[in-house]
Order: structure tokens, then C-alpha cells, then sequence
């Protein structure tokens, strides 16, 4: 917890390139629920409205007023995305602007989530793209009040960042947005992931050219790259990462089934064997499905909430809807249902196959099933 101190810069704890802050009952609600669709936050809010789920999620909670936390927000993040009214938000910063070129983006978000606002460092602080992916992810509109806002491209920090999708390291983000902005020939692999990232009104630029796979790429030998999977990559195709970015798409589901009273531990750690196994990367996993006989399985709920992924569960009749290889009759005696972690990963893959159907641990099995992005969801 931040004790905030008049004429005292506080310690903050830095994990991502944005700070998320709220001050009342409804903007934190709301800001719990941003930080689970926008995956670039650090979310900050005061003590008296702790939850008890903090530490595992990273929140950071602060007691005084919120003006003595921000100059530390300011000396840390790239932008501060405030659930705060406009004007508090400009009283407050004022004494901490330098120009442009050093200031971080800010942006207020009103306490119902309607509008996004850019207010400060909209072009070179990257405000106006921020407050454009931000709204998005949250389903509010952007508001933008800079007389010009003409580069239609993609912002390489925050490409797919709408759809939850995170990068695996950041040290090639600069040179990469360097390559993009200087028109040079950027190669566009998406292995899987939501297809609609293209936003804008206007063609995509020719210097942005998409290829069906790394090798396609790999030929014609691109200024950079920006590679979209859920896969681990293989030796050869590193050379594409001299100048380039791959991202993360929440692709993967973990359909799971334990013995009751499985520890967290255990459970995890099957996820990370198996995950390694299959040379995917835990990066882009949503969610664990399971059977709704288990949705008070502590186990389950440590490592989703741990890991900041959904935690879903299904009826046996949902479950029995999911075409099965092999249907268990014991498993149906118990359950009511001819499988769990299987049919549970199916079901919220909106797929009728696997990356794998099932594995068996000591007191937990696991299934593995890609999203689908071309249907429906079937929740």
C-alpha cells in the first residue's frame, strides 16, 4: 500500500507502459474491468476501496490524495489514463508539465465509461492513438480535439492492445515504429488473433504488406516485422526478430478438470508443462473452462486470477452439446457430463478439435483447443 506524503515522490511499482488510476466507488468497478481488457495497465485506487484480490491482480492501492501520486506516475509511465472529471485531471497536472516532448500522455475517462479523452501529448506523447485503442477495448467513444490527427497507420506500441493482445518484449518497439512511420516495407504475419485490427477509413499503406506465413516472409528479407501467434518460434525464424515485434493474441483456452481440493500449485504447474510441450505460449491463454460443478474450485480460481484470465464454467448439458472421441461413462456417472476439460475446451473455443484433446496429471487433466475468430462466440 502507497502512504502518500505532501512533498514526498512515492515508489510505484512499474510493470507495464501505462498507469490506470480511479478515485470513487463506480470508476473503480469500472477500472478492475478495464485492466482486464486493455493488458498495458497498471491500475492504481485508493485503500478504503480494497477488494482482497489486489496483491494477486498487482493493483496498487494509495491512501491520501491523489494528486501526490501522480508526479510519480508522470516520472514512470509513458501516459496516465485518469477515471477522473477533466478538470480535477488539469489542476493537478499543471505544475507537473514540461513540454511536450517529455510530458506522458494523459487522458480522463468519465466515472460511466462513455468517453475517452485526450488531453495531454496527443501527437508526440502518442495520446490521441492511446485514447483511440483505449476507448475501443473499453466500448467508448474517443474524443479528440488536436486539429490534425493524420497518421493513419499502426501504432506498433499498441497494435491489437483493443483486442487484449500483448507484446513478448518491448526493446524493438522504437525501431519498429521508426519503420512503420518512415514508410519502409513491414512485414505483417498473423498466424491467429482477431482479423479487424484495421481501423481506419483509408486503405492500408503499401509499405505494410501482409504475408501467409513466416517463411513467405522470410524471403523477401522486410525492414521489420510484427508476427502475430500464440506459438513459441522456431530457431530459423529469429532472424525476423532482429527488427521486429511479435504479439500475443488471446488465442488459447485450457479446458480442466481436477480432483477437488487441487492445489494452485499443482494445477499451474500441469498448465506450464503442457504448454511447453506444445511450444505455445502461455502469454496467449484466456481463459480455463471447466464444468460448472467446479466453480468454487479455489484451485482454479488462484491461477485465473494469478494469471488475469477468465474463468468460465459450463452445465453438463452445454458440456454434452461438444462432439467427443471418446465419451467417459464414469465420468458422466459423477458429472452428468461424458467429459469435462474436452467438451469445456470446445465449448469456449467455438471449434470442434484440439491442439490437444487431453492430458492427464496427478490430481488434474488438461485440454488445449484454439479460438476460433471467425464465428460467434457460444457462451
Amino acid at each position: 500500500m502507497i502512504s502518500l506524503q505532501e512533498g514526498v515522490i512515492p515508489e510505484v511499482d512499474k510493470r507495464k507502459p501505462y498507469a490506470l488510476v480511479s478515485i470513487t466507488k463506480h470508476g473503480v468497478e469500472n477500472a478492475r474491468n478495464y485492466a482486464e481488457k486493455f493488458p498495458y495497465v497498471d491500475l492504481y485506487y485508493m485503500k478504503k476501496f480494497e477488494r482482497g484480490d489486489e496483491s494477486t491482480r498487482h493493483i496498487q492501492m494509495f491512501d491520501g490524495t491523489v494528486r501526490l501520486l501522480l508526479p510519480a506516475l508522470f516520472q514512470q509511465y509513458k501516459a496516465v489514463i485518469c477515471i477522473i472529471s477533466l478538470g480535477a485531471v488539469v489542476r493537478m497536472i499543471a505544475p507537473l508539465l514540461v513540454d511536450k516532448k517529455q510530458d506522458p500522455a494523459v487522458l480522463t475517462v468519465d466515472d460511466k465509461g462513455q468517453y475517452v479523452v485526450s488531453v495531454l501529448s496527443g501527437h508526440i506523447g502518442g495520446a490521441n492513438a492511446l485514447t483511440h485503442e483505449f476507448a475501443e477495448a473499453i466500448g467508448a467513444q474517443p474524443v479528440i480535439t488536436t486539429a490534425s490527427d493524420v497518421q493513419k497507420t499502426i501504432p506498433v506500441d499498441l497494435f491489437g492492445a483493443k483486442f487484449g493482445w500483448i507484446w513478448d518484449a518491448e526493446d524493438k518497439l522504437t525501431p519498429v515504429s521508426a519503420s512503420v512511420v518512415n514508410e519502409e516495407h513491414v512485414a505483417i504475419v498473423q498466424e491467429t488473433g482477431e482479423r479487424n485490427w484495421w481501423m481506419h477509413d483509408t486503405p492500408m499503406p503499401e509499405t505494410l504488406k501482409l504475408y501467409p506465413s513466416t517463411e513467405e516472409a522470410l524471403a523477401v528479407n522486410p525492414h521489420a516485422t510484427l508476427l502475430i501467434t500464440d506459438r513459441i518460434i522456431e530457431p530459423h525464424e529469429e532472424v525476423l526478430l532482429q527488427n521486429g515485434v511479435i504479439y500475443r493474441p488471446k488465442s488459447l483456452v485450457l479446458g480442466m478438470g481436477c480432483n477437488r481440493g487441487t492445489s494452485a500449485e499443482e494445477i499451474e504447474a500441469l498448465i506450464d508443462e503442457t504448454l511447453v510441450e506444445l511450444k505455445l505460449s502461455k502469454k496467449s491463454v484466456k481463459a480455463i473452462a471447466t464444468i460448472d460443478l467446479k466453480k468454487d474450485e479455489e484451485g482454479f480460481l488462484q491461477v485465473a486470477a494469478k494469471n488475469n484470465w477468465a474463468f468460465i464454467t459450463y452445465t453438463p448439458e452445454q458440456l454434452n452439446e461438444m462432439p467427443l472421441k471418446n465419451p467417459s461413462e464414469k465420468v458422466h456417472k459423477y458429472t452428468g457430463a461424458y467429459g469435462v476439460c474436452e467438451p469445456a475446451a470446445l465449448r469456449y473455443a467455438k471449434t470442434n478439435d484440439w491442439l490437444l484433446e487431453k492430458k492427464k496429471g496427478v490430481n488434474a487433466t488438461i485440454s488445449v483447443a484454439r479460438i476460433s475468430f471467425d464465428e460467434e462466440e457460444m457462451q
